[in-house]
Formats: structure tokens, sequence, C-alpha cells
């Protein structure tokens, strides 16, 4: 591990799921439906008719998980809570046993020395409310789900120190109700900012519940950035380009730090922009401790007449193979993304210069490949590599002075991967979806040893 990467003895390193990817039981102990279980069960939405009814089963094996988990040396763990089991109906009566569930995880974590980071909203939007108003496509959601953040951070904010209040909202705006491709299945795309505005909504009033229930709390919301590069050096692609960077990064951003939407990107929308009440930029700008970077690629951009609003065609590698592969000497990963970590410095660079360098986590990082179960054993070389290569990028924006205080790999398991359902593998621990046997990939063990040695450096600069 000597040429491993170096990082600051305070540095913490985790690795993170969501609730519908592994926990399965969807039906188990008073959990209400949400909008994946319907979506999932759609046909033809998920590749092979996959859904989450099981996933990785971590509802009952948790316990194991966390020894897993403490066999890794992870200093933290980044998990996910299901809205609907917490309150079924999205709204009135809570489920107990649910929050029971909760409570006994996290104090399995607690006992084991990993920290929870605990994501209010990963995408699991209860059905009820989606059928009520739409999610996110009325203001009223984010008053609920404010509601909900307060029932959860009252029954675990003694415990829980850590909170991130939604995950990527631009994937769940756009891919949830732009595009269709995830749940809740809607081709809105006139509402685009809508959504984005009420999620913005929500995370500034889930701010407010936190800080009235767990004083001592550490608020943060997680955002997904892919850098966009103009497919040629023509001066339409680049303003396709710079539109593409406002709608696919700025637009989560800006709103949390400048208190406004990307202004060339609102001015575009002109009449789907987004209803706006005079207070709302003041909740939206509840102050937090930090901010979740999710990164993984970047992508390209061209002008194209034919696209509404944008005028840009933004390629993101959609019509790929079923497997890993090399292109123009470039490897890319099973998503079709390429092995691209020069972008992640990009966006630490980005928070560092345009946004006051706040303090910041790598939420989520990794890469699916495809893997192999050999007499016990998964070699999986490119993963170690990719996670190599990144992590080395996060350093040298360590030295060029990134607030960036940890990295959380994505993922812990194999797991249900939205609409590519169990056929894309990002775990460092292997999964047999048969048996449900876990077996720790040989990149989960060299991120063992990373952390291992990291903690080694600290008990030496320690004595």
């Amino acid at each position: 591990m000597t040429n491993s990467p170096k990082f600051p003895e305070t540095f913490i390193f985790g690795t993170a799921t969501a609730a519908y990817q592994i926990e399965g039981a969807v039906n188990k102990d008073g959990r209400g439906q949400s909008v994946w279980d319907t979506f999932s069960h759609k046909k033809g939405k998920i590749r092979h008719g996959d859904n989450g009814d099981i996933a990785c089963d971590h509802y009952h094996r948790y316990g194991d998980d966390v020894e897993l988990m403490n066999e890794l040396g992870l200093d933290a763990y980044r998990l996910s809570i299901a809205w609907p089991r917490i309150i079924p109906q999205g709204t009135g009566e809570v489920n107990q046993a649910g929050i029971a569930f909760y409570s006994d995880l996290i104090d399995k974590l607690l006992a084991a020395g990993i920290t929870p980071y605990v994501t209010l909203f990963h995408w699991d939007m209860p059905q009820t409310l989606d059928d009520r108003y739409g999610g996110f496509l009325s203001r009223q959601c984010a008053y609920d789900f404010a509601e909900y953040v307060e029932v959860i951070v009252k029954a675990l904010g003694d415990r829980v120190k850590h909170w991130i209040t939604l995950n990527e909202p631009w994937e769940h705006g756009c891919l949830g109700y732009v595009m269709g491709k995830h749940a809740p299945g809607k081709v809105k795309p006139w509402r685009f900012l809508t959504v984005m505005h009420h999620q913005h909504l929500a995370h500034g009033l889930a701010v407010r519940k936190i800080r009235e229930h767990c004083r001592d709390a550490q608020v943060g919301i997680t955002l997904s950035f892919t850098p966009i590069y103009p497919k040629t050096d023509s001066a339409k692609d680049q303003k396709a380009a710079a539109l593409a960077n406002e709608f696919m990064n700025s637009v989560s951003l800006d709103p949390l730090i400048k208190g406004h939407y990307p202004k060339a990107l609102f001015k575009k929308f002109g009449w789907f922009q987004p209803k706006i009440q005079p207070q709302d930029f003041e909740i939206i700008q509840e102050s937090v401790d930090f901010y979740g970077i999710n990164n993984y690629s970047r992508e390209f951009a061209h002008y194209s007449p034919f696209v509404p609003v944008l005028k840009a065609w933004i390629d993101d590698g959609a019509d790929v193979p079923d497997y890993d592969f090399v292109k123009d000497g470039v490897q890319h990963t099973s998503m079709g993304w390429e092995v691209f970590p020069q972008g992640l410095a990009q966006v630490l660079t980005w928070f560092r210069e345009d946004y006051g360098n706040p303090k910041v986590y790598i939420t989520e990082n990794g890469a699916a490949f495809n893997d192999n179960l050999i007499d016990g054993v998964v070699n999986d070389t490119k993963r170690i590599a990719f996670l190599s290569a990144y992590m080395g990028a996060a350093q040298q924006a360590l030295e060029q002075g990134s607030n960036l205080h940890g990295y959380f790999v994505w993922s812990f398991l194999d797991n249900f991967e939205w609409a590519a359902g169990f056929d894309k593998q990002f775990g460092i621990v292997h999964v047999d979806y048969k048996t449900q046997k876990r077996t720790i990939k040989n990149s989960g063990l060299w991120y063992r040893d990373l952390i291992t040695e990291h903690k080694g450096r600290q008990s030496q600069t320690d004595e």
C-alpha cells in the first residue's frame, strides 16, 4: 500500500447505500408502498423485470452487514431511511416498527465504532403522496417531507449527528419527472424547475427541523456533479456545454449558495419557471455544515436545434454494451461511463474557486464492472484502479486547498441498481442474490488495507 493516496488524520472513510436498493422486506412490519415499488413492477421499466422486493435482504441481515463493515475498518456508513417505512401513508400515523429497525441499526453501527451518516430522502417517495398530488410536483410535498424529518430526528437525533436531507435532487427530478426512466416515471419536462424548486424548499425546511430537534447536528445535502465538456471546439458546442453545465450542475448548487437559479438557464425556461414565493430563498439558503458530492464521470454536449429549451444534446453513455470496455484507449465502466478522475478534481475546484470552499464530503464515488466470483474470490482489479485514481485526484485537490473531509465508496454491496436492475455491480462486497451470501471483493480488501494504513499513520502521529 506504499503508493496509496494519503489523507489528513481526521479524514473519514466510508461506504454508502440506499434503502430501496438493499433493504427488501417491502411488505414487512407495516411498511407502506413507495413509488419504486410501483414503478419496478411495471412491465418494461426495469431490466429483466427485476425489482427491490428482496434486493439484498438487508432488513433481515443488517447485523451481519454491520459486522462486514467493521471487518472493512470503516469509519462511517452512509445509509438512507425509507420514508414509507416510517410513515406508510406519507403523512399521519407513524410506524413504530420502522423506527425500531433503524434505531437498532444505528445502535449496532455505533457499537462497532462506525459513524452513521443518514440520508433522509433517497428517492423512495410514498406512493400515497404521488397519488395525492404528484410528489414533488406539488409544493405541499416539501412540508410533508419536513414533518417526516421531524419524526425521524426526534427518534434518532440523540445518536445520529450527521444528516443529509436529500440525495441528488437533479437525478430524481430529471430521471423521475422529465425522462420517466426512474420512479415515479413521469414525463413532464416543462415542470423540471418546479420539481427542483420544491426539492430545494424541502431541503431548507428539513434543515430547520433538524436544527430544532438536534442542536449539535452536522447537516448537509448530497448533490450530483457531472462536468460537461463541448464535443468540439466550435462556438455553438461551447455554448451548448455551458448551458448543459447550468442544467446538470449549477441548478442544484446555485440556489443553495447564491440564492438564485442559473440565470441563462432560468431565462431559457421562460413560461416554465417555478412559482417562487417571497421567503423561499431564505428557507432554501438555511445554513448547512457540509455539501455531499457525488461524481462518477464526465459527459459531452453539442449544439442541437431540435432539443427544446436547451438546444443542446448531452451524450450520457446510455446506449452502451452490457459490459465494461475500452474506447479510444480509455477504460469505460459497464454503465458506459468514462473513467475520468479529472472530473472529480474539477468539481472540487468549482467548490473551492466558485462557491467559497465550503466543507465537503465525497458521498458517492465508485464504478460498475462485470465482476465474477471464482473459487470464492472476486478479483476486481479495474475497480481498484478506478478507486485509486479518483482518490488520488481527491488527494491532489486537498493539497490545492479543497475543504474535503471524507470519502464514501459507492457502494457497500452489489444491489438493485434502479432501472438497470441487478445487472450492474458497484459493490465492494459481492452478493449472491440466490443465497444472499456476501463475499468481500479484492477492492474491498484494498480499501480495508488503505484505511488500516491511514489509521496506522494516525497512531504514529499520536505517539
